[in-house]
């Protein structure tokens, strides 16, 4: 087809693989919706010798250079994962003057704004929809639909493996080995679950969000992450008897500073209160609130993971850039991006929720309630649950109203070093939501 689209594919996973098949069998329909015909022209993988199901051998290749070299070849998808080498073969692409459609969250969350202007540079676009939420459209909206407004904050739930580990303790009061075991046994998590349940993953999605939503460089090291390894089963009980919800929430929000606008931006298990749509987005699904000064409050949820829902937005960007081709039409010019300045944790302002194990005898908590009132905390909520008798110990959870997170860092230091009396800090998670608690 000498007017066709040529498409190659670099990676030939379980999303590879899909948009091979969809390229191969929506050719029809998606020769109609762009003007012409597509072509997969390439396939990059690492043994072109193995067969892969639905994808034609002689498409297969070991060799990047045959895929660049290749004159038939328009538009270049990137779905290896990881950083290197795919960070460099999509600067290579671009160099060549292919436009990049990819998935990957982790180059675009360290290198998406340099190679974002190198796309600019050489007149070619990169797009990708699919590094964030899966099957949800939030990056092409944050660009484009979106950008008459100011946006102050982006709050997020963008891992669906924790999400659907959550949701099965909060449900079922299931503890944190059980879940994470049953998750990793249907493929929600891999062997070593760490870039999920640390809050890695996240981490770089909110990086990659807070760049579109606050036009900003925003690196994911400076994201505060906090993990769900600490959670236990009754957290999730005490959750629900104040009103709440427990989520691993990504949250980025402009505020002012003392020197100009800060950005906020963390990862951490959190408390939301039941009547925030956030709160009732349950297993697999994502979603992202985004707060603009036009538009108010705009939810974007569904599948945030999973072969389909990738394939689907790769294949969105795809098309887009197919109709570039097809009709001559010219890259928009790259939005400039300011440097973040990022708020340390310890200046971020929050309610937050504390679980602790104490001794069970008069005068314990009143010590807890001064320590907290010196570093300027007021509690909100005191909870004191069923005591061990054999231990002579109880458990007391408490609500704050909204602190200075390293006054409560050095509040809880003080509270720890009381051994006698608090033999464990447990929990420590910030609260979302004005309302739910008692």
């Amino acid at each position: 087809m000498a007017d066709a689209i040529g498409i190659a594919l670099l990676g030939a996973g379980t999303v590879g693989a899909g948009v091979a098949r969809a390229i191969e069998t929506g050719a029809e329909r998606y020769s109609s919706r762009v003007g012409r015909p597509l072509a997969l022209r390439g396939v990059l993988v690492r043994d072109a010798g193995r067969p892969r199901e639905g994808v034609p051998s002689d498409h297969l290749t070991s060799e990047v250079g045959s895929i660049l070299a290749d004159e038939g070849t328009h538009v270049v998808v990137e779905l290896m994962g990881g950083e290197e080498p795919a960070r460099q073969h999509i600067e290579s692409a671009l160099r060549s003057g292919r436009h990049v459609v990819t998935a990957n969250k982790e180059v675009m969350a360290k290198h998406g704004p340099e190679l974002l202007a190198l796309a600019a540079e050489r007149g070619v676009r990169l797009l990708y929809e699919a590094a964030v939420g899966g099957g949800i459209p939030i990056i092409s909206p944050l660009s484009r639909d979106l950008l008459a407004n100011e946006i102050t904050d982006v709050t997020a739930i963008i891992n669906g493996t924790t999400n659907f580990m959550l949701t099965a303790m909060a449900k079922r009061g299931a503890e944190y080995g059980d879940v994470l075991a049953e998750a990793q046994r249907l493929g929600y998590a891999e062997a070593d679950p760490a870039a999920d349940v640390d809050g890695g993953d996240a981490a770089y999605k909110l990086a990659i969000l807070c760049g579109l939503a606050f036009h900003v460089v925003v690196s994911p090291e400076a994201v505060s992450r906090q993990g769900i390894r600490g959670l236990a089963a009754r957290d999730f009980a005490y959750a629900q008897d104040l009103g709440y919800a427990i989520k691993l929430l990504a949250q980025g929000s402009l505020l002012p500073g003392p020197t100009g606008a800060e950005l906020v931006a963390t990862v951490s298990p959190t408390l939301i209160a039941r009547h925030e749509p956030l709160a009732t987005v349950d297993g697999v699904r994502n979603a992202v609130q985004v707060e603009g000064d036009l538009v108010g409050r705009v939810l974007f949820e569904g599948a945030g993971a999973g072969a389909r829902p990738t394939a689907s937005a790769v294949l969105a960007d795809v098309l887009d850039v197919a109709r570039d081709v097809a009709t001559g039409r010219l890259p928009p010019e790259a939005a400039p991006y300011a440097r973040a300045q990022v708020r340390p944790r310890e200046r971020v302002v929050a309610r937050h929720y504390l679980r602790l194990t104490v001794a069970d005898r008069a005068g314990v908590l009143a010590g807890i309630a001064g320590i907290l009132g010196r570093h300027e905390i007021s509690l909100a909520s005191v909870i004191q649950v069923e005591a061990d008798s054999r231990a002579r110990t109880a458990e007391i959870v408490i609500t704050t109203h909204p602190a200075v997170t390293g006054r409560l860092d050095g509040a809880l230091t003080e509270i720890a070093a009381l051994e006698g009396d608090v033999p464990e800090v447990g929990s420590v998670l910030p609260i979302y939501g004005d309302g739910g608690a008692r």
